[in-house]
Order: structure tokens, then sequence, then C-alpha cells
């Protein structure tokens, strides 16, 4: 049997329409459940970076991110682990203010979970956590008793632990290489 790990697929795309449905179709057939996902713009104009988080086997992954790469659209994909990327999450947690107000110490609670409240009202606060998964669970678990009135988690986002992000690399190579095919 394989052993499953969880893995970290960057990919950098053009913007392109219908895209991300073809890219997550890839996952699908290689029987890759998709655990968390996050798209949007990067540093470099017309570049896009789309990060999923998954788990199976490496093999599978390779599958999929060698498959993916295929497409013209994309430019280059890359997989990691938890241990070469620097990653976080946002979470927002709507609760009852009432509540909250009870808890007697709100300031030492949001303290320890290194949390902020960004709106209160008169019927609700909503919280913000930014961490690991298993972060943002622990500080709902402790709000339970204030009664969360929703709860919702961003996608990953995360940068490689490299000096400078692989694809630079890989782009000024391929720069390189298109600038030695036009002189021969």
């Amino acid at each position: 049997m394989m052993e499953e790990k969880e893995y970290t697929v960057t990919i950098y795309t053009e913007n392109q329409i219908g895209l991300l449905s073809q890219i997550t179709n890839a996952f699908t057939r290689h029987s890759l459940s998709i655990w968390s996902l996050s798209a949007g713009a990067t540093s470099l104009e017309g570049v896009h970076n789309i990060t999923i988080v998954t788990r199976g086997p490496e093999k599978k992954v390779k599958e999929t991110v060698q498959q993916i790469e295929k497409r013209v659209d994309v430019i280059k994909v890359f997989f990691y682990t938890a241990d070469k990327i620097v990653y976080r999450e946002l979470a927002l947690y709507k609760v009852a203010t009432d509540g909250l107000l009870e808890c007697g110490d709100l300031e030492a609670l949001l303290s320890r979970f290194n949390a902020k409240i960004v709106e209160m009202n008169k019927t609700f606060t909503v919280i913000q956590k930014t961490g690991h998964t298993d972060e943002t669970a622990l500080l709902h678990d402790a709000l339970k008793p204030y009664k969360v009135l929703q709860f919702v988690r961003s996608g990953r986002i995360s940068v490689s632990k490299a000096m400078q992000e692989p694809v630079f690399k890989f782009l000024r190579k391929r720069e390189q290489e298109q600038k030695q095919i036009n002189n021969q």
C-alpha cells in the first residue's frame, strides 16, 4: 500500500476561463480529493496562482501535476510537503455579542489565539484568526460556548521556503532558451 501524505500543489497559470474546472477535473480523474483551494494574482503581471491541498500517494500527485503541466495556459506546477512551505489560512467567526460580553476576559481569549475583532455590533461580533487548520479549529471550539453563529475558513495560501520562488527561476530559464533559439 502506498503511503498517503498531504501535498500543497501550486499552479502558475494565465487567467483563462474554464481553466480551474479543468484543473480540478485532473484531480478527480486521479481519485484525489481537494481539501482546500485558493486562487489569485501573483506579483508577476498576467500570472495567477492556484493553490490546492490534496492528500494521496506521491506517485498519484506527481502524475496529476504532470498532466496539468501539459496544458498550454499552465506555466508551471510545483508540489510540496508542509515542511517545504510557509502557509496560512484565514478564518472568520461570527459570534453572538451578548455571549462574548458575558465571557469575562475576551481580550485574554483573543490574545491566547492571536485573533482579533474585525466587526462588532449589538447582535454579533466577527473575529479573525490567521493560522493553520488545527489552530483555527481550536479557536472555533473555544468560541462554541459563546454561540458561534457562522464560521468560514479560506483555502490555504503558501510560499515556498526557497529564497526565490521556483517559478521565477523557471521563467528566466525559459526566456534564455527562447533567446538562444531566436539567435540561431
